[in-house]
């Protein structure tokens, strides 16, 4: 097991955290403006459906962006602009419009943002002009996802109770949720099979066992041999998504290398589309295997066939447990798609990242590069209880390739096409 410690700070660091819509400085960077904003819309949303929602607006944004400057391939393809369409209203109108169509309860909030948004840009046709193409990719965008596969709601309960075969879990013992999210259409691979994770360890294995009491030492609520920088993590991941995490990375590092309107736009794009993406894989992954979670295998482990998993029948996670199978870990799957991504556009070096999260205040964990971030995001998954070590490695293997299917695949600059 890996132990970093974090620097831990009583206070919420003002990048990458989520503010407060009216907000917006003049003059500032409209697309990382309307991240944050589509950050807070979204916060009440499952993972699952945040990254979702998240991926639709960006490829909003980036193709009414894209529209305007003709950069990079659009991912529609059915935007057109005039010449002279100002970006940033396309921008700031195009995230607008999703967001508002989708969270209607926010609507004035989002206008009174838009407002605020456009007011920095000067009147006359460039910036009508340029809200016509938002409003134009957001409708595009709203149509291509009307039937992907998001609704209506499916759930799971298992014909067996063999052992590894996943459980309905405590503290609800309900069914199997997000069985529909196997059939989610990707964003930017081409099926949700398509990087399914291989067969997970057997149960009589000794990596099983490995991972098995891993979990069981460091994984239980009153676990004595969980540091308190690993419970802080365990807690700082199960509140912070994928979506938040890697936005909020991404904003930061973005502001650092002062990138293009029409480069953020896309690298924005291309991370949502990577998170959403290792997400649909990774429940269709979980649902073919449906493995059993730790606290079903951990009460069970005299059942096994395993001589190196001893039972414990009271044993509780740290933190609560999905109510979905085990294997792979979607939080992995997505987050390290999303930093295939990340790394892709601004390199593998040193980035300082500071991550910090409304709903744990106490709570700031501090980062010199992204392998530390994915790092601690296994750790929580199996210091928290709800995760096997091969769980995060499988998830890992998934996101990467998903990550890099995606970068490879998508949204390419238009003088780097050697193909057509």
């Amino acid at each position: 097991m890996r132990h970093r410690t974090q620097r831990i700070f009583n206070a919420v660091t003002a990048v990458g955290a989520c503010v407060l819509f009216g907000a917006i400085a003049v003059n500032a960077d409209t697309v990382l403006d309307w991240n944050t904003i589509m950050l807070t819309t979204i916060a009440g949303q499952n993972p699952f459906a945040q990254a979702r929602y998240a991926a639709i607006t960006q490829l909003a944004v980036f193709e009414a962006v894209n529209a305007c400057t003709r950069q990079y391939h659009p991912y529609l393809g059915t935007i057109t602009a005039p010449a002279g369409a100002l970006p940033e209203a396309a921008a700031a109108t195009a995230a607008h419009d999703i967001l508002k169509f989708y969270f209607p309860s926010s609507g004035a909030t989002l206008d009174a943002a838009l407002v605020t948004s456009l007011s920095t840009i000067p009147a006359g046709p460039a910036k009508d002009e340029g809200v016509a193409v938002g409003e134009a990719a957001a409708a595009a965008m709203i149509t291509l996802r009307a039937s992907d596969g998001s609704a209506p709601p499916e759930t799971f309960l298992p014909s067996s109770t063999d052992p590894g075969i996943w459980q309905p879990t405590p503290p609800v013992f309900g069914p199997g949720i997000l069985l529909h999210w196997r059939n989610v259409t990707p964003f930017g691979i081409r099926s949700s099979s398509q990087f399914r994770s291989s067969p997970p360890p057997a149960l009589t294995s000794e990596k099983y066992a490995r991972s098995y009491r891993e979990v069981k030492e460091v994984g239980d609520v009153n676990s004595t041999q969980r540091p308190q920088d690993r419970s802080d993590v365990a807690r700082y991941f199960a509140v912070a998504s994928a979506a938040y995490v890697w936005n909020s990375v991404t904003q930061q590092i973005s502001s650092a290398q002062s990138l293009s309107l029409s480069a953020e736009a896309r690298a924005f794009a291309l991370l949502n589309m990577a998170i959403s993406d290792g997400l649909v894989s990774s429940m269709e992954t979980k649902y073919y295997y449906v493995f059993w979670r730790p606290v079903t295998a951990i009460r069970a482990g005299d059942l096994d066939g395993n001589r190196k998993t001893d039972s414990d029948p009271g044993f509780t996670p740290f933190i609560t447990t999905p109510s979905f199978p085990s294997y792979p870990s979607a939080h992995a799957s997505a987050s390290y798609a999303g930093r295939e991504v990340v790394e892709r556009i601004f390199g593998r070096g040193k980035h300082p990242i500071a991550l910090s999260h409304p709903a744990i205040p106490d709570v700031v964990l501090h980062y010199t590069n992204l392998e530390e971030v994915t790092d601690d995001i296994d750790d929580a998954r199996v210091y928290g209880g709800i995760h096997f070590r091969f769980d995060q490695e499988a998830g890992a293997r998934q996101g990467r390739t998903v990550g890099t299917y995606v970068f490879e695949h998508n949204l390419h600059h238009l003088k780097n096409d050697d193909d057509n």
